[in-house]
């Protein structure tokens, strides 16, 4: 059980000033965590731009506490990708609103409505492959973005049309300075700013999308879009415009560009393990267990962070004052190797025939807050790799591992993902 007490109990940290912490967080993102962890233990505080002062998780037990704390003890942080996406985008709510408005989003994504999606997913696979080159090496990272920026948008409208054209060519770049904004502390005041930029980008969205509602209201298609303007909250009342427009952005950005960079990531982990390759096209079984470890070992996410809303809020061995922020770092959970044996190998067999811990294996964040699109997510990867693997002869590497680089929100594969492949012939046979 939780208790409260007003004496504050911080874990041990660096002591430099917050310029300098953010400097160091920014120039060496994952390994400054691993190298704070090794000083400090599986639990220590920072003080660096954005969040402020902090505390920084990665033991099993505490993060499950955390994640299991009402919103009354632990909430969304104040500044957060609300801030790009939307005063109405989940990331934005807390509370009660948060609840009610998760709880109208969950159908489209889950159950039935899957399968669904799947030969939408697999349709936009098969169309992007195809202009893949037979034997030459090339990243496979802009790819990946085409195909699950298609998918999420023929998902949530539909059939193709004007306005599906204009959010493909307007998304990417949308996409790209939002994910850079979240993660700068930059001030929206100023002559050369880039939120000027951005803004003018919301507002073309937002036309695009009011086009988007007025069509859907005629023609009540089975897409996401429809669906959002049917339901209705407990009280008969429906969502509003703006409350659709920034939970569709939500949708659009925050999915397709982290599930993109794990099948980014998938193609490079498999070119460097040719056994799990082999396997893979042996045994289809074992794709499931392999999205799971590319996830564990290359989580494209490194934190979720909540923020203590009471004082003195009793965190297994520390007592946090109100207004502190905590993060939990999904990276160093995932290499713990008392969490996960050998963790730093790549070994999807440890996932057959068992689910995760969600309190341990964690890229989609946990509790009350944990990814909407997870399942939706999940289904695609694996749609995505079983049509590669089936239509492709993915040629391994002795190449190094490709570098961790951030793109703002999400890390990549510095060099995109970079793949040689060899088309099947029509009967399967390589």
């Amino acid at each position: 059980m939780t208790t409260m007490t007003s004496a504050v109990t911080l874990p041990p940290g660096p002591t430099a000033p917050r310029a300098i912490q953010g400097a160091y967080a920014l120039t060496r993102p994952l390994r400054g965590m691993r190298r704070l962890r090794e000083r400090y233990g599986n639990a220590f505080t920072v003080n660096v731009p954005i969040f402020g002062h902090a505390v920084v998780l990665s033991d099993p037990a505490e993060i499950k506490q955390l994640f299991t704390s009402g919103p009354d003890l632990v909430d969304n942080l104040e500044v957060n990708l609300g801030r790009v996406l939307g005063p109405h985008s989940m990331f934005a709510l807390s509370g009660d609103e948060h609840r009610r408005q998760r709880k109208l989003l969950v159908p489209p994504f889950h159950g039935k409505r899957l399968a669904a999606y799947e030969k939408i997913v697999e349709e936009e696979t098969v169309r992007e492959l195809a202009t893949w080159p037979d034997g030459k090496a090339f990243a496979t990272l802009p790819s990946m973005m085409r195909i699950t920026l298609n998918a999420i948008l023929r998902a949530v409208f539909g059939a193709e049309g004007a306005e599906f054209a204009e959010l493909r060519e307007l998304l990417p770049p949308f996409v790209t300075l939002g994910s850079r904004l979240a993660v700068a502390p930059i001030p929206k005041k100023g002559r050369f700013n880039p939120w000027r930029r951005f803004e003018r980008m919301r507002r073309q969205y937002d036309a695009i999308v009011d086009r988007l509602i007025a069509k859907a209201r005629v023609e009540q298609k089975d897409d996401v879009l429809s669906m959002m303007l049917q339901t209705r909250y407990d009280d008969g009342s429906g969502l509003s415009r703006d409350e659709i427009a920034d939970q569709l952005l939500t949708l659009l950005t925050a999915g397709h560009e982290t599930t993109a960079t794990t099948l980014a990531w998938a193609v490079e982990r498999l070119r460097r393990h040719p056994a799990i390759l082999r396997e893979l096209t042996e045994d289809e079984g074992l794709l499931d267990a392999t999205v799971l470890e590319v996830q564990r070992t290359r989580p494209v996410i490194d934190l979720t962070a909540r923020q203590v809303k009471q004082d003195g809020f009793r965190l297994g061995r520390w007592t946090l004052p109100k207004g502190y922020n905590v993060l939990v770092s999904i990276a160093l959970i995932h290499d713990d190797d008392a969490v996960f044996p050998r963790a730093k190998a790549f070994d999807p067999h440890r996932f057959e025939g068992a689910r995760p811990d969600l309190y341990q294996w964690i890229p989609f964040g946990g509790g009350t807050r944990r990814c909407l699109g997870a399942a939706f997510a999940t289904m695609e990867m694996t749609v995505v790799l079983r049509t590669l693997l089936r239509d492709f002869t993915l040629v391994p590497t002795t190449e190094p591992g490709e570098r961790w680089h951030s793109r703002g929100v999400a890390y990549a594969p510095a060099k995109g993902g970079r793949a040689v492949v060899r088309r099947r012939s029509t009967g399967g046979e390589q």
